[in-house]
C-alpha cells in the first residue's frame, strides 16, 4: 500500500477526531505527499497544526454537508478516507434530523464529489449499529452505507467512472477513541468518583484504535466496489470492562448502575445472518460484497436463493468473550491507555 499512496493525495473528512489523528500518523509514514485534513472544528484544526508541524498536512475548514465545500477539499484528491459524522447514540436521539444531514445527505456529497472528481477510491466509516439499527445513529449510518453502495453500483456501470471504488468498513466500539467509555471511566476513577454502567450485562466488541486502522488499510487493499469489510474481534461485558479498570488502577473504586441511555442495545451486531451468507472469510476479516440484483424482481420469482439460512449473527454476545484478566492484558498493551492513566498506573504500583 506504501507504494501504491506514495505521492499521492489524500482527503480525510472528519480529520481532527480519534481516527484522523491515527490514520494520519500512518499516512505520513507512507510518504504521502499531501494530506488534507477537512472538518468544521477550527479550534481542533489549529491545535493539530501547531502540533504537527508538517507542511504536508493541510487543513481546510468545511462541512460535508455542503457539496460546495466538499467539492473545494476534493479537487486533485487521489483518495478518500470519510470519518466524518455524528455519533454520540443520544444526542442522535434528540436530533435525528442533525444525523440525517450529516450522516447520510453529508455522505452522499462525500461519494458524489469523489466520483466527480475521479478520485480513485473512497472508504466510508460505518459502525456495528448499522446493522438491525433501533436508534436514529445507526439507522443513519445504515442509510449511509446504502448511499455508498448506489454510488458504487452506478459507477461500475459508467464508463466514465468506473475507476473510482467505494468500499466501507464497519467496526464496532474502538477502545479509548473521543467520548468513548473507557477514558470516561478513568475519568472518574481520578477524581474519586463511581464509574457509571449504564448496564453491566451489556457486551460490547472491544476494537484497539490501531486495529480499526489496520481494518481500514486492509479495506484500501482489497476493495471492489460495494465492499463492506468487518474486522472480526472480541467482546466483555460492562460490568468485567468496569472490573478491569478498577483492578489495574488500583482497586479503590465502585461501580453505580445508571440504566440504559435513549437508543442502546444489550449487545451489538457486526454482520447480520443473510450478510454472511454471501460474505468472503479472509482469516481476521470479512468481506460482504454488495448485492448486485437490479430492479428485475420477476426473475426471482419462480427461484429464490437456495442456500440454507443457518448462521448466526456475528454479535457482541455470540463473538469471544474476555474474561476480566484478558481485557486487563488488553488495555496493559495500548499505548493510549497508558497516556490516559500513566499516574493512576504509577499510583497502582
Amino acid at each position: 500500500m506504501a507504494e501504491t499512496i506514495k505521492n499521492k493525495t489524500v482527503l480525510i473528512t472528519g480529520g481532527t477526531g480519534s481516527f484522523g489523528r491515527a490514520v494520519l500518523d500512518r499516512l505520513r509514514a507512507m510518504k504521502v505527499r499531501e494530506i488534507r485534513i477537512f472538518s468544521r472544528d477550527e479550534l481542533k484544526q489549529e491545535l493539530m497544526r501547531i502540533e504537527m508541524g508538517d507542511p504536508s498536512v493541510k487543513f481546510m475548514i468545511g462541512d460535508v454537508r455542503s457539496r460546495e465545500s466538499v467539492d473545494a477539499a476534493m479537487r486533485g484528491v487521489d483518495y478518500v478516507f470519510h470519518a466524518a459524522a455524528l455519533k454520540q447514540v443520544p444526542s442522535c436521539e434528540f436530533f435525528p434530523m442533525q444525523a440525517v444531514y450529516t450522516n447520510i445527505v453529508g455522505s452522499h456529497n462525500v461519494v458524489e464529489s469523489a466520483i466527480a472528481h475521479k478520485v480513485r477510491k473512497v472508504i466510508v466509516l460505518s459502525t456495528d449499529k448499522a446493522v438491525y439499527p433501533i436508534n436514529a445513529m445507526g439507522m443513519t449510518k445504515a442509510l449511509m452505507e446504502k448511499v455508498a453502495q448506489s454510488a458504487a453500483r452506478e459507477a461500475a456501470r459508467s464508463a466514465q467512472h468506473r475507476d473510482t471504488v467505494i468500499a466501507a468498513v464497519r467496526y464496532g466500539n474502538v477502545m479509548l477513541s473521543r467520548g468513548s467509555v473507557i477514558p470516561l471511566f478513568v475519568r472518574q476513577l481520578r477524581e474519586g468518583k463511581p464509574m457509571t454502567v449504564t448496564e453491566p450485562s451489556m457486551t460490547r466488541f472491544l476494537l484497539p484504535l490501531t486495529g480499526a486502522i489496520d481494518l481500514i488499510l486492509f479495506a484500501f487493499r482489497h476493495a471492489q466496489p460495494g465492499d463492506v469489510f468487518i474486522k472480526k474481534s472480541p467482546a466483555c461485558t460492562l460490568g468485567d470492562l468496569a472490573l478491569a479498570l478498577n483492578e489495574l488502577l488500583g482497586g479503590h473504586g465502585r461501580v453505580k448502575r445508571i440504566g440504559m441511555r435513549h437508543g442502546e442495545k444489550i449487545f451489538e451486531t457486526l454482520a447480520s445472518r443473510e450478510e454472511l451468507l454471501r460474505a468472503q472469510d479472509m482469516g481476521d476479516y470479512f468481506r460482504v460484497p454488495m448485492d448486485v440484483r437490479d430492479l428485475n424482481y420477476s426473475k426471482y420469482f419462480s427461484e429464490g436463493d437456495r442456500r440454507e439460512v443457518a448462521l448466526e449473527d456475528y454479535t457482541s454476545h455470540s463473538t469471544q468473550r474476555l474474561s476480566v484478566a484478558q481485557v486487563k492484558r488488553l488495555l496493559a498493551t495500548l499505548p493510549e491507555f497508558r497516556a490516559e492513566a500513566v499516574d493512576l498506573l504509577a499510583a497502582a504500583r
